[in-house]
């Protein structure tokens, strides 16, 4: 019962039965056209000859009497390409000359259709006449006609064929909807119930594919990467909640111990140093959630409020002269390789801080000594930053993962784990894209933007 409710409520079923009615619509109106050009139109040309005839034999009997007018019927009956009837009916009704079986009691209005069938040596002949009526100027009737069997068997065969036809097709159309309608419900099915267990909690879930490369495999297939993308993003969700929750469990015990310290401390110094902890802890707190609370703004974004053509030439300079004087604390120096006259569209102060964030991972892993590189170009319209140092490098294995909140390498030095998140971050915002490859050594991280004029298009929220 409720898969018949349904069936009646599908969609695919409503379509076929539209179909199934245009269909049928449209071969009755090429019956109809067919019956008009077959059947009618020819009973209308032979009504057109019979009327003629009538006309001629009316002008005989007013011009040479009632005899010449029985011998030209008589006559008339061995002319004609088709058998020829007449009836000659005197105004009180008696015969006067006939080869019809029969005729109507009252007067014929216009051209009709008589039985004239004749009967010879015990077998019937069929014969159809299209007869026409004139009365005399006595009050006699004359009825004219010509044999019309052959149009009248074809418009049986229209009739009968016409019918089985229809009734054929109906049924062979109505079958085809239901088939189609039970095939595409099946693919529907088949979507509707994987949905439903991903929302039960089986994010592993995916829709079966036919093979057949048909609309609902490239569906199918677009959801799939849907899903994928979704599950993607629930583990990553997940593991930076498991992240954030350690990350924030350690500042958190390290500062209620400072403040019960620090409430049971009598020495003024010992008061001093437990509250420099605690603000220390305090502010690493605040950090990683301004870094977090950041990222969420750009990756949703709502960061996305002072695009405007950027002098990327000039940009890169400052962040390099910015770093130069921790670098040369460590004993290093940044070399440049700025391209002159580079610009892209961008919000300036987010592509300034993943700019930053990248050469202050440089300096911080280069060694002492290390040659930080920063290099940019442009061409095919497509700005490259290349920056590069010669640390210990990443592992392939760890490359993807990087770029995770709060993921560390097991030799990273102390730090939030928010960095390389931020970057990747701002540069999704901007349509780019980042790359992170072994520098032999040390990394090499690529940033890619193209030229102006994508972003001017995305809408600005504050």
């Amino acid at each position: 019962m409720a898969r018949g409710a349904r069936l009646s409520r599908s969609l695919t079923l409503r379509l076929g039965l539209i179909y199934v009615a245009l269909f049928l619509t449209s071969t009755a109106l090429m019956f109809a056209a067919a019956y008009w050009i077959g059947v009618y139109q020819p009973l209308l040309d032979e009504a057109q000859r019979v009327r003629a005839e009538a006309g001629s034999l009316t002008a005989i009997d007013k011009g040479g009497g009632r005899d010449a007018l029985v011998r030209a019927l008589e006559a008339r009956q061995a002319t004609g390409p088709k058998r020829a009837f007449h009836a000659l009916v005197s105004a009180d009704g008696r015969t006067i000359s006939a080869n019809l079986p029969s005729w109507p009691e009252k007067p014929i209005a216009r051209w009709t259709l008589l039985e004239a069938d004749v009967y010879r040596e015990g077998q019937e002949e069929d014969y159809e006449a299209l007869v026409i009526e004139r009365r005399l100027g006595d009050g006699a009737r004359l009825i004219v006609g010509r044999d019309v069997e052959e149009i009248d068997d074809r418009d049986e065969l229209f009739t009968i064929g016409s019918a089985w036809l229809i009734v054929i097709a109906a049924l062979l159309a109505i079958g085809g909807s239901l088939a189609m309608s039970r095939a595409i419900g099946r693919r529907i099915d088949a979507v509707t119930q994987t949905a439903r267990r991903v929302m039960a909690g089986r994010l592993t879930e995916r829709i079966p594919l036919r093979g057949t490369g048909d609309d609902f495999d490239e569906l199918a297939e677009t959801l799939n990467m849907m899903l994928g993308r979704i599950e993607e993003s629930v583990e990553s969700v997940r593991r930076v909640s498991d992240n954030v929750a350690h990350e924030l469990r350690t500042p958190l015990a390290r500062l209620h111990a400072d403040l019960d310290e620090l409430r049971m401390a009598s020495d003024e110094e010992e008061r001093a140093r437990l509250t420099e902890q605690a603000v220390h802890e305090a502010e690493r707190l605040q950090s990683i959630f301004d870094a977090l609370l950041r990222i969420a703004r750009i990756e949703s974004g709502r960061h996305l409020a002072g695009v405007k053509p950027v002098d990327l030439t000039t940009l890169l300079a400052d962040a390099a002269e910015f770093h130069a004087p921790d670098a040369e604390a460590r004993g290093q120096r940044i070399e440049s390789r700025i391209a002159p006259g580079l610009s892209i569209e961008a919000d300036p102060n987010l592509i300034f801080q993943a700019v930053s964030n990248l050469l202050d991972n440089a300096i911080k892993y280069g060694g002492s000594g290390a040659v930080i590189g920063l290099a940019a170009t442009e061409e095919n319209s497509v700005c490259r930053i290349v920056i590069t140092d010669s640390g210990p490098g990443i592992p392939a294995a760890s490359r993807e993962r990087v770029t995770e909140r709060f993921f560390r390498l097991p030799s990273a030095q102390p730090g939030t784990g928010l960095g390389l998140a931020l970057v990747a971050a701002i540069v999704a915002l901007h349509k780019g894209k980042m790359a992170i490859d072994d520098a032999e050594p040390g990394t090499r991280v690529t940033l890619t933007f193209r030229a102006p004029g994508e972003l001017s298009a995305m809408p600005v929220v504050a």
